[in-house]
Order: structure tokens, then C-alpha cells, then sequence
């Protein structure tokens, strides 16, 4: 996933007064030596079409009731009349019928909503842009851990048409191999670095808390709070779907309640549980707006009802965030869990609601085979870019500074430009893709390929 409730630079102490902590982006202060930045400061299955084959007869249909033909208690079979054959055709005469079936062009194949797809694509990016400046406005124009978790919410409303223990058992496979891929630099790292874990050390098998981790490596651990969020999400889904399907409109309105306690009337403890909970009431509402898209929820709804109330929301949320930075020193999303909710409930409906009510798919993007390469990269490797990101940032700075040994380098590169860092981070991301990716496939059953 976006995957990633972001905070740019490096480093930075923690943990954050604010109680959103470790659930958070946390800022790493003023991006990574180059320059001074503001300070400021998400997962799966394919959208498919069914394909619709035409079945040729020869003669005139006959309905035959196959229960009644079975010999079903209290019923007959109804008499089968044979059909008259039809006469000869006459090879002079034109078909048009024929002639049209003919022209027309062959289905195409079922294949992923690439709209769906390009918002995901789109929000790994943003997650990286933001790590890399640190830009406090960046969740406003793209509030990227809204928008992947209303996408897996999405998914997961269709995989529980399956049995939710087999549903849940594929979600963790898909998931939990990458991660304890990724943990194992990562931990064996900070053991070097005088790091020495508790029984909290579990989290690092099953992170459903964070994951504990020692001050030099923050800035690789500390992101982990997405997948910490989504693994709660995927156990709760089952009981939350019921709940949806009982009051629709009314539960998914009332879903943004619990940010609303959690702020207003009760402070949860500022530990790893105060922090899972905050993340849950934070992005509880994306994750069920999803149920609504997949229900077909929101294409029921009324256009007028829809923009004005999402638009209500962005603007409490904005106004929030901006009248409350003296709390957090910026009005950046992520340090304020309030406006977080509210801004992303209202974008990403609008997103939802416009794919379904201008049926929006990007069929187009198959035209651009570059872009739409690029696309189908991002979704298959989602896991391993949002994991791998912060550490190729990591690796990115000390890799800058050997270029100021080479006179040329020096002379012709804007080694001091964080746009430099930026290409840098994208290069050590694809190494990352191509020499880790494959765990994504191993996890998800597949043949492992370099590059999917």
C-alpha cells in the first residue's frame, strides 16, 4: 500500500508526544542532511469482468425441466415435442446476423480494474514523494492510507463471499512472508547496533501491535503501523461486513463515531494498544466505504446527497487541522487523527463514488503499454515497495555522499538537491523489486519472476 502513514527525514527521536505515535508518520527532521524541510509529517485481489459466451442451436430451443425429468415427487416430466428440421438454407441468401457476428471483435479477457489499480499505483508514490520532502500538504492532495485502505476493504468485502477462516488464512500468506523477509535485515540489523528485544519480540512474527525496535533503525520500523492496521481490519472484517449489511448508509455515517470518542471524549493510553485503536477509528470509515463500493451501496445513492456531504467532511477536516497546528506544529493529516478521518472519509468517497457514477475504469490505459506496465509493477510488488522504500532512502544518503569524491559528479550533479536524493531512492526501490519481489510471489502461490 498509498502504503504508508509517512513521516519524511532522518532521524528523528521518538517516540511522539502526539497518542496517533507510532501509528503516524513521524517527521525525520530535515530530509536526511540536504537541506532544510518543513516539518510535517497501505492490500489484493485482481477487478475482473466475466466473460459472456453465446451458445449456437441449430433448432428451435426446448425448455426441459430438469428437476421435473428427475422424478420429483408430486411432478411429471413435461413431454418433449420433437423439433421439424429446418429447412435448407439457401447458400444465395445473405445472413446480416452472420455478417455482424463477424465483424465484431473478440471479449477481451478478464482482466484487473485499472482504475482501482492506478489510484494504488498513485498512492505508493505519494507515500514515497512525502518520506522524501516531508511536504505537509501532500495528504491533502492525495490521502493515500484513505485510499488503499478503502481499496482492500474493497477486496475483502468480495473474498468474504468465501469462508471467512479461509478468506483470513489467505490475507496472512499473502502478507506475512514479505514482512518477515523484510524483519529479518531489519532485526539482525539492529541487533548489531546494540539492540536487545523483550517478549515484544512476538510483533516482529505477527505484528498485531508495533513491532519494538531501538532508536538507529526507527526509520525502517516505524512504518509498520499499516500493516499492524490491516491485519486488524482483515480480522474484523467478517463481523464488521454483517454489521454493514444490516443498516448500509446508517453504519457507514456512523462509522466515523469512534474518531470522534477517541478525540472528544476519551483519550486512549498512549501505548501500542492506544495506537492500534486510533489507527482503527481513523481509517474505519475508508475501510467500510469499501464494503458499500463492492455492495453496490454507493451507486444508490444520490448525487446531491453524496458531494455535499463529502464535501462537509473535507472541510471539517480541513478547517480542523488548520485551526489546531499550535497542538502538533503543522496542520500535516497525519499528526492530526481528527482531520485525518474526516478529510479522507470525504476524498475518498468522492473518488468511489465517481468511478461508479461516471463508470470510470481506465480501460484506456492498456493503449499506453508502458504506463500500463508500470501499473500492473506497482500492484503486484505493493508490499515490497512500501516495506523496502524507507530503507532505499536509508541507503540513498550514504550513497550521495561517495559521489562527492568523484570530481565529475561533484561538478555536474546536484548532489545537494533532494530531487536528486528522490531519483536515487527510485533507483535502490527497483534493486529492491527485482531482488526481493519474488517473496510476494512465493507468498501468493505464483511462479517467482524477477519482475512481474
Amino acid at each position: 500500500m498509498s502504503w504508508g502513514q509517512e513521516q519524511p527525514g532522518y532521524p528523528q527521536a521518538y517516540p511522539r508526544g502526539n497518542s496517533y505515535g507510532s501509528g503516524s508518520d513521524n517527521s525525520y527532521g530535515s530530509g536526511y542532511g540536504y537541506g532544510q524541510q518543513s516539518q510535517a509529517p497501505y492490500g489484493h485481489d485482481g477487478y475482473g469482468r466475466p466473460q459472456q459466451y453465446v451458445q449456437e442451436q441449430s433448432y428451435p430451443q426446448q425448455y426441459v425441466d430438469y428437476g421435473q425429468d428427475a422424478g420429483i415427487e408430486g411432478t411429471a416430466p413435461l413431454p418433449v415435442e420433437d423439433p421439424e428440421p429446418d429447412p435448407q438454407p439457401d447458400p444465395r441468401a445473405r445472413n446480416p446476423a452472420a455478417e455482424v457476428e463477424e465483424e465484431k471483435p473478440p471479449p477481451r479477457p478478464a482482466g484487473r480494474d485499472r482504475y482501482f489499480d492506478t489510484l494504488r499505483a498513485v498512492a505508493l508514490i505519494r507515500v514515497v514523494t512525502y518520506h522524501t520532502f516531508g511536504w505537509a500538504w501532500a495528504g491533502m492532495v492525495f490521502p493515500s492510507m484513505g485510499i488503499m485502505f478503502a481499496l482492500a476493504g474493497t477486496l475483502m468485502a468480495k473474498s468474504l463471499e468465501r469462508p471467512a477462516v479461509q478468506v483470513v488464512r489467505g490475507r496472512m500468506r499473502r502478507l506475512l512472508p514479505p514482512f518477515w523477509f523484510w524483519g529479518f535485515f531489519v532485526v539482525v540489523a539492529m541487533l548489531i547496533h546494540d539492540w536487545m528485544p523483550g517478549w515484544q519480540i512476538v510483533y516482529w512474527i505477527v505484528p498485531l501491535g508495533d513491532p519494538p525496535g531501538n532508536a538507529w533503525g526507527q526509520q525502517a520500523w516505524e512504518i509498520l503501523w499499516y500493516l499492524r492496521t490491516y491485519l486488524w481490519f482483515v480480522l474484523l472484517s467478517s463481523l464488521l461486513l454483517r454489521v454493514f449489511r444490516l443498516a448500509p448508509v446508517t453504519v457507514l455515517l456512523l462509522s466515523l463515531s469512534p474518531i470522534l470518542v477517541l478525540h472528544f471524549a476519551w483519550e486512549p493510553p498512549d501505548n501500542r494498544f492506544g495506537s492500534a485503536l486510533t489507527d482503527l477509528a481513523t481509517f474505519l470509515f475508508c475501510w467500510i466505504l469499501g464494503f458499500a463500493h463492492r455492495d453496490g451501496v454507493l451507486r444508490r445513492l444520490k448525487p446531491f446527497a453524496v458531494a455535499a456531504l463529502s464535501l462537509a467532511a473535507i472541510g471539517y477536516g480541513g478547517w480542523y487541522a488548520f485551526t489546531h497546528q499550535a497542538e502538533t506544529g503543522s496542520y500535516d493529516l497525519d499528526d492530526i487523527p481528527l482531520a485525518q478521518a474526516f478529510w479522507s472519509a470525504g476524498y475518498v468517497t468522492l473518488l468511489m463514488y465517481a468511478k461508479e457514477y461516471f463508470r470510470i475504469d481506465f480501460a484506456w490505459l492498456t493503449r499506453f503499454r508502458r504506463a500500463d506496465r508500470l501499473v500492473t509493477v506497482f500492484n503486484a510488488r505493493a508490499v515490497t515497495i512500501y516495506l523496502w522504500h524507507e530503507i532505499a532512502l536509508i541507503l540513498a544518503v550514504p550513497l550521495i555522499d561517495q559521489f562527492w569524491n568523484v570530481p565529475a559528479f561533484e561538478k555536474y550533479l546536484p548532489l545537494e538537491s533532494q530531487w536528486f536524493m528522490f531519483g536515487i531512492g527510485w533507483i535502490l526501490i527497483t534493486v529492491f523489486v527485482v531482488l526481493c519481489g519474488w517473496v510476494e510471489d512465493v507468498a501468493g502461490k505464483k511462479k517467482p519472476k524477477l519482475v512481474p
